[in-house]
């Protein structure tokens, strides 16, 4: 008779089965409880990878806005960027582009044409003037630059002044006036063609004065001024100011006192007003005058600038000057290369080298083929 399996089992005590029982019984788990548990642990697990994430995800947001705002915040900041690109007299030339340098970067660029190169001219053109300015008057383009800055006595380039100040006085410009001893000059013992005495029209002293660089009609026009001369000075002197001429001073209309000084760029100011004025573009461009001084005299008066007699050149307004402290001095509003163009030449050597000078500024302008480039 076979023997009962319960029989066949090794026999253990009660107290020693019941630890086996409660380990069998907590790993063995149904398929739905284990499923669940394997649920419940992978959402336990992207919770926490989430939590993780949040800090540095907040961290790299706070990161991006304060660059943010600091950019924002940021003072954008216009620079000018010089040769993008060739620049010619186009009719579009002045035109502006504007775009932003750079992805990263909040600077705004401007070109509005490059700047003219004032160096290669300078370094190319050996001029015999200690000052030399020349600009272009069209685009304010400086073409050239010597010693722009310095304020040097002017001589007779004074006069352009004194014209300035008669022209817009509206004063008779046929009223006579009489030359006196007051118009002698005292200080230098210029001489001069007109006797004491001699009387000429407002028209013809401002002529005289401008085309040949009378001392004593310039003079005697300042005396005939409402108020005299002192009036005609502050005259002269507020004009300057009007203009913007602020290292611009005057103490009389002949230019024979080294204390009448100016700066070049100051000159060109005065060239641009004065060809504006349709006697001071007649009277200093003018080649020959003559007039009639007392019983029957004749006078011949030539223009101290002898390029107003040169066809080649489109001259709009000119005036020369001496003494012995401004040396000779040039100044000159003409036309280059179609364009308007201010010439300013101080202390130059030689009686001709300003001459020469000016001839040497322009044939460098007309061979380049742009002057911005210069």
């Amino acid at each position: 008779m076979p023997m009962p399996i319960r029989n066949l089992l090794p026999r253990f005590p009660l107290s020693a089965m019941l630890p086996l029982a409660f380990l069998v019984v907590l790993g063995v788990q149904s398929p739905a409880q284990a499923s669940a548990t394997q649920a419940k642990s992978s959402s336990t697990h992207k919770v926490q990878k989430a939590k993780a994430a949040k800090p540095a995800a907040a961290k790299k947001n706070t990161r991006k806005s304060t660059a943010t705002a600091q950019r924002s915040s940021a003072k954008t900041h216009v620079v000018r960027r010089q040769n993008l690109r060739p620049v010619s007299y186009a009719p579009n030339a002045s035109q502006i582009r504007v775009g932003l340098r750079s992805h990263d970067d909040s600077d705004i660029v401007v070109n509005r044409g490059a700047e003219p190169a004032v160096e290669p001219l300078t370094s190319q053109a050996m001029l015999r003037s200690e000052v030399a300015f020349v600009q272009d008057l069209q685009s304010s383009a400086v073409l050239y630059d010597k010693n722009s800055d310095e304020v040097r006595p002017i001589a007779s380039i004074s006069k352009l002044m004194t014209a300035l100040v008669v022209a817009e006085s509206g004063l008779p410009m046929n009223e006579m006036l009489r030359i006196s001893d007051a118009d002698v000059d005292r200080m230098r013992y210029s001489r001069s063609r007109l006797p004491v005495g001699a009387e000429l029209s407002r028209a013809d002293m401002l002529h005289l004065a401008l085309m040949s660089s009378e001392n004593r009609a310039a003079h005697a026009l300042g005396r005939h001024y409402p108020g005299g001369m002192p009036a005609f000075v502050r005259a002269m002197n507020d004009k300057a100011r009007a203009l913007g001429m602020r290292n611009t001073r005057f103490v009389e209309p002949t230019g024979l006192s080294s204390e009448n000084v100016s700066s070049p760029r100051d000159l060109v100011k005065l060239l641009q007003a004065a060809s504006k004025q349709a006697l001071i573009h007649r009277y200093t461009t003018d080649d020959k005058y003559e007039i009639e001084v007392g019983r029957g005299r004749q006078l011949v008066y030539n223009n101290t600038n002898r390029l107003v007699r040169n066809a080649d050149w489109d001259i709009k307004v000119s005036k020369t000057g001496f003494i012995n402290e401004a040396g000779e001095c040039l100044v000159m509003l003409t036309r280059i290369d179609n364009r308007d163009v201010a010439i300013v030449l101080l202390n130059s050597t030689g009686r001709y080298s300003r001459i020469g000078d000016a001839v040497r500024i322009r044939t460098l302008v007309e061979n380049s083929s742009n002057l911005a480039m210069l």
